[in-house]
């Protein structure tokens, strides 16, 4: 005789909120307490690549120094969840660093489980492309992935030595400590920062939040002293992040990080801008300060070259008219949308620019 009574409840079709946080938070607890076997266990036992592919991500993160990590779902939406992976690496990051996340769920035998996850998410994270070596610097933390080690020791005292170059410089609220990652490859630097890599060919570095990028190919053409400078001009944009907003124009950003990088060396004007005397002595003046547009990475090299070191020479103007102080002041006002020629200089912008291309001009 078959029962009339109502058979087992069915599976639920979809995941709630509370099903997803809580298979996250295992997840993030698993990644935390280094636990392998954990980390594996919250996906789907019928995602045999997926699996895999974790458990490599996994023994790649083995020498990142993480203070804190945590999955922090977004929406959810049927089967796929949108969310944040959100970390910290401890004694060096003073707030979560975060990168979307989507992933698809699956439920087997009353579970939920992480089947997978959308190609190209997360794609900004240095585990993700192979076991991260970790060198620890006084003031630095370098991170790469298929490089020598003794490289990334030579990167490390770089930024060591870049750290208090910037402070002197800045004198701002910042960290006073800078995260360097070195990827393998360009290729693998356009990946991680999610741009094709023909736009950082020749650029041996980037900064990026809170982290600055090597461009292996192109550092590894720069002598002891280009590194130098490129480590410390970057190092300059992770210092003053916080107050660099959209106002902010590139030819103080670009000239106020290579015034910083220059300072205190020997470095003659024509030494550190022969774009811009050789544009000088054929007789050609530039008529205003660079514009946003001049710092394209696309075009004529010289253009770009020209803006980064007339950035630079009115940054240095404004330091040995007005003072140092007077440069870094100017710099946080211009993020706050203020007319800093006026408010922090006392003269009007045409004034200055008068002022700037006779500095220019008698510079070589």
């Amino acid at each position: 005789m078959t029962g009339c009574g109502p058979g087992a409840p069915a599976d639920p079709p979809e995941p709630d909120e509370a099903s997803v946080r809580r298979l996250l938070d295992r997840w993030a607890a698993a990644v935390r307490q280094r636990d392998e076997n954990a980390y594996l266990a919250v996906i789907d036992p019928a995602a045999d690549g997926y699996r895999a592919e974790r458990r490599l991500v996994f023994a790649n993160l083995a020498a990142v120094p993480l203070a804190s990590w945590e999955y922090r779902p977004v929406r959810l939406a049927g089967t796929v969840a949108e969310a944040e992976v959100r970390y910290r690496l401890a004694g060096y990051d003073t707030a979560p660093v975060a990168a979307p996340l989507r992933l698809t769920l699956t439920r087997r035998d009353g579970r939920w489980y992480v089947a997978g996850q959308e190609a190209g998410h997360v794609a900004g994270q240095l585990w993700e492309q192979g076991r991260v070596t970790a060198v620890r610097g006084g003031r630095s933390l370098v991170l790469g992935v298929g490089q020598d080690e003794r490289l990334l020791r030579e990167v490390a005292g770089l930024a060591d030595a870049a750290v208090p170059a910037v402070d002197a410089a800045w004198g701002g609220r910042w960290a006073k400590c800078v995260v360097v990652e070195v990827p393998a490859s360009l290729e693998r630097m356009g990946a991680l920062l999610e741009t094709p890599a023909a736009n950082y060919r020749g650029m041996a570095a980037v900064a990026t939040g809170d982290r600055v990028v090597v461009n292996p190919e192109a550092y590894g053409e720069l002598g002891d002293f280009g590194r130098r400078i490129v480590l410390t001009h970057e190092t300059v944009h992770v210092a003053t992040r916080a107050v660099t907003t959209a106002a902010t124009p590139k030819w103080l950003s670009e000239g106020f990080a290579d015034w910083a990088a220059y300072r205190g060396t020997d470095r003659t004007a024509r030494q550190a801008a022969p774009e811009l005397a050789a544009s000088v002595d054929a007789g050609d003046l530039p008529s205003g300060l660079p514009a946003n547009g001049d710092f394209a990475f696309t075009g004529e090299a010289g253009r770009l070259a020209r803006a980064y070191e007339g950035g630079w020479l009115a940054c240095r103007l404004i330091a040995e008219g007005w003072g140092e102080g007077t440069l870094a002041a100017f710099y946080r006002g211009a993020g706050e949308g203020k007319d800093g020629f006026r408010e922090v200089l006392g003269v009007s912008a045409g004034d200055f620019t008068t002022r700037w291309r006779s500095y220019v001009a008698g510079a070589f």
